[in-house]
């Protein structure tokens, strides 16, 4: 995949959104004990154009750029993978991308938006090696409810919240994406093209 200009902002009129993103869950991480194995520098944060207009579909993403244990390689059908590298500006290989769906993530509540994140970030390997954190049984990525993994994540939410971090880090949150969108001239961010599985020659 090569390198992607990941932080700052581009300097463009509008609405940083991925920029503007990546500091919230930055504080989230450094706030929340339960985050702490991650480590921002290694996470993309990307932004995608949702196809339709929609209530429905996905709203965020998180997708481990290594396999089951952090390996680099994987065997489907009896072939071996891997997968395609993403470096930033600087040369650090990503372990993770977190994108998220606008306008539709946008146009949720603010709740169900924190909510979001907090299950995405969820996801992340408690090791940090690039996989998902796996539960046991088949429901491996959400357990055996995803009720109960989504009430959890709205506990981690509250208590977030609770520990009172600066408004200015979240507001662009209470709006929707028409209104963030009339108030910034503007929004846009980093877009990340999804990954693609690599044959590997035996």
């Amino acid at each position: 995949m090569g390198r992607v200009r990941l932080h700052g902002s581009a300097g463009r009129r509008g609405f940083d959104f991925t920029h503007t993103m990546r500091l919230l869950v930055n504080d989230m991480v450094m706030r929340m004990p339960e985050l702490a194995h991650i480590d921002m520098s290694r996470v993309a944060v990307a932004m995608v154009q949702a196809r339709v207009d929609s209530s429905h579909g996905i709203f965020a993403s998180l997708t481990p750029m290594r396999f089951e244990k952090g390996s680099r390689f994987t065997t489907r059908r009896g072939r071996k993978y891997s997968c395609q590298t993403l470096l930033d500006e600087h040369g650090r290989e990503m372990l993770y991308i977190l994108s998220f769906y606008l306008p539709r993530f946008q146009n949720m509540d603010f709740s169900e938006k924190m909510i979001t994140i907090f299950h995405e970030l969820w996801h992340i390997s408690p090791d940090f090696d690039g996989d998902i954190r796996r539960h046991p049984g088949r429901c491996y990525a959400h357990s055996s409810s995803q009720k109960e993994y989504d009430e959890q994540m709205a506990v981690l939410s509250a208590k977030y919240l609770m520990k009172k971090p600066p408004p200015s880090l979240y507001q662009f949150l209470e709006f929707d994406f028409g209104k963030l969108f009339a108030a910034s001239g503007g929004v846009y961010g980093v877009r990340i093209p999804r990954p693609k599985l690599i044959p590997v020659a035996s």
